[in-house]
């Protein structure tokens, strides 16, 4: 990858107030991209995932949200401090952003021709006709057929697989240097699936485009990302090249994700490892480190003392006291 970053991000804190108290979503979250990049953010549901990258756009409410320190630089720009008028010239233009659900994503109400053509004529200055002519180019891009006569269709005279195929058109149309892709195949049977991550490396060979994958599915992580940030509690716990975390997870919390994935060289007969207990309730999170009470290798200080980050062997980082390879655990576990 190159040595230019694209997109830093420093010391993020994202915090809800609700009625059960603060709720600490994300908590000093650092990162970066390089053009061309695919980084994968992988974690259980209320890891933080999502709410960190909706922060970056500036699409966290406020109130009951609250984003108390943090930065995140797009090509030096602090996105956080940015106003409304400025992150609208962004959003979409500069950073598009694929969002989980096509069906709400999309109006219902709206054809996808309207949907389509308000992007580029808003940021590219498109004239209708020019603006309908891009609009339909990315739908055959994106591998829809017969796109001349789709377009004017409404969202729910598409497939799920087609819908996203139009959200992606949409993220695209604008040749934006990041996508962050909020799991982009979620409901989607695993031939979909694949067609539609196919699709986003092939894009992203042709313009260059740096992703942000957010995904619970490790499967996903390992098909189309270069590094991988594990989120648990809404911290980083661990962060790695894609080879180094499958082949030496350095996290119990890591290892037991990987633990949790069908492998078809494994005996069949045999049930999968879970990881015990419940993700941790953020507005009263412990102490110390967040997967205390389900770690099978914690210690004393890991109850009083949240982990700092520590070298990986090779590059990157894993949070935790307990120093321990993926063969050692892997062998104790059993």
């Amino acid at each position: 990858m190159p040595d230019e970053k694209l997109l830093q991000v420093e010391d993020l804190q994202v915090e809800f107030r609700t009625d059960e108290g603060v709720v600490q979503a994300v908590n000093g979250v650092s990162f970066d991209l390089a053009p061309g990049e695919t980084l994968g953010i992988v974690g259980e549901s209320g890891s933080g995932k999502s709410v960190t990258n909706l922060a970056i756009l500036g699409l966290i409410p406020q109130p009951p949200g609250r984003i108390p320190s943090g930065r995140a630089l797009y090509r030096g720009e602090d996105l956080l401090t940015a106003n409304t008028g400025r992150l609208s010239q962004i959003r979409g233009r500069r950073i598009a952003m694929i969002f989980q659900d096509p069906m709400t994503a999309l109006n219902p109400f709206l054809t996808v021709e309207e949907q389509l053509t308000e992007v580029t004529r808003l940021h590219l200055g498109h004239t209708h006709d020019e603006a309908i002519a891009h609009a339909i180019n990315m739908l055959e891009q994106v591998g829809i057929t017969g796109a001349d006569k789709r377009i004017f269709d409404y969202p729910h005279q598409f497939s799920g697989g087609m819908r996203q195929r139009v959200m992606i058109a949409m993220a695209l149309s604008c040749n934006p240097d990041i996508l962050i892709a909020d799991e982009p195949s979620t409901a989607l049977d695993v031939t979909i699936q694949a067609q539609i991550l196919d699709l986003m490396k092939q894009l992203q060979q042709d313009h260059g485009t740096a992703i942000i994958m957010i995904t619970h599915d490790l499967g996903v992580i390992a098909n189309i990302c270069h590094r991988v940030l594990v989120m648990y509690g809404g911290r980083i716990v661990e962060r790695a090249d894609i080879d180094s975390l499958f082949a030496n997870p350095r996290h119990p919390y890591t290892l037991g994700l990987l633990d949790s994935v069908p492998r078809w060289d494994a005996d069949h007969s045999a049930k999968l490892r879970v990881i015990p207990g419940q993700p941790p309730d953020l507005a009263k999170l412990p102490p110390g480190c967040a997967f205390y009470a389900r770690c099978a290798y914690h210690e004393d200080r890991c109850k009083l003392s949240v982990p700092p980050a520590f070298e990986r062997p090779g590059g990157g980082d894993f949070a935790c006291f307990v120093d321990v390879d993926a063969p050692i655990m892997a062998k104790e576990a059993k």
